[in-house]
């Protein structure tokens, strides 16, 4: 698909204009995973939503929803059509406000947080985010696992610890040593800090399945949470769930500085490193010191 920029929030993609209406819609199915709910959230009917999403998905010749059990996501196709929409709002929308893009756990900390900086934030993945970043689209990178960073020998200044928790239905079996993980099926939730888990159960001989893979933790939390024999593993700041794996996925919540020649940038980052602390640790996560 060939993407460019047409008017305020509208995309041309192969000479078809998509505008802001579509990018509302995908944004909030992305959190909602209901079609239904979405419709409301927009104040339209959900034969209206369903309409637009599928008038779209026969201009551009390839499916950008799918439905998983009692939810509807969003196609890596629909994923690619939502960060163009995300990479053209960043760039039209260049202020003196601080721009920060990151991954779902970290940017949803620093929503949490009352500041006295103008932040305008953007939450995808990692990956995502990183690639806004070398474009020098944002001001600040924030990762939910430093992966990214070391693999590129990249300064990133930790804000925060995390681990991660064994989340399932009610109705599964309970799972109360790591050996009753043996064979169970797992959802995966790509560029997150899962790694971790997956690496721990490698090292305890542990052998596993990975049944679905989904881009964020709130997906994988509505899969896992409606199927009898799914599992996951994610943020403790975020999900409820055993504890078995804690010590083995710490990780750090951090941030990268992209931009060099604003001076609110370092501001804010000083700001998070001392200020805020107290309300991080308020928001679930572990304070750094």
């Amino acid at each position: 698909m060939k993407f460019e920029s047409k008017g305020l929030v509208s995309l041309e993609i192969n000479g078809e204009v998509y505008d802001h209406k579509l990018y509302q819609s995908l944004e909030s199915l992305s959190r909602t995973g209901s079609q239904r709910q979405s419709a409301k959230e927009l104040n339209i009917s959900h034969t209206v939503f369903n309409r637009r999403l599928l008038r779209a998905e026969d201009k551009l010749g390839v499916k950008i929803t799918k439905k998983v059990g009692n939810g509807s996501y969003l196609t890596d196709d629909g994923l690619k059509l939502l960060e163009e929409f995300r990479k053209y709002l960043i760039k039209i929308e260049k202020t003196p406000n601080i721009t920060v893009a990151g991954g779902h756990i970290s940017t949803g900390l620093l929503e949490s947080i009352e500041t006295p900086f103008d932040i305008n934030i953007y939450s995808s993945s990692d990956e995502d985010a990183f690639e806004l970043a070398k474009r020098g689209a944002v001001d600040i990178l924030t990762l939910d696992d430093p992966l990214i960073a070391y693999e590129r020998d990249i300064n990133f200044m930790p804000i925060a610890y995390d681990y991660l928790v064994l989340v399932s239905s009610p109705e599964s079996r309970i799972i109360e040593s790591i050996s009753d993980l043996e064979g169970l099926d797992f959802v995966n939730v790509n560029g997150s800090a899962q790694r971790l888990a997956w690496n721990s159960l490698k090292h305890y001989d542990i052998e596993y399945n990975i049944r679905e893979s989904v881009n964020s933790q709130f997906d994988a939390f509505k899969l896992v949470r409606n199927s009898k024999n799914l599992y996951t593993f994610l943020n403790a700041s975020y999900f409820k769930g055993n504890e078995l794996l804690k010590y083995d996925t710490q990780h750090v919540i951090s941030v990268v500085k992209v931009n060099e020649d604003k001076a609110q940038v370092d501001e804010f980052i000083r700001f998070l490193l001392n200020n805020a602390q107290k309300s991080i640790e308020n928001q679930g996560f572990t304070p750094m010191g």
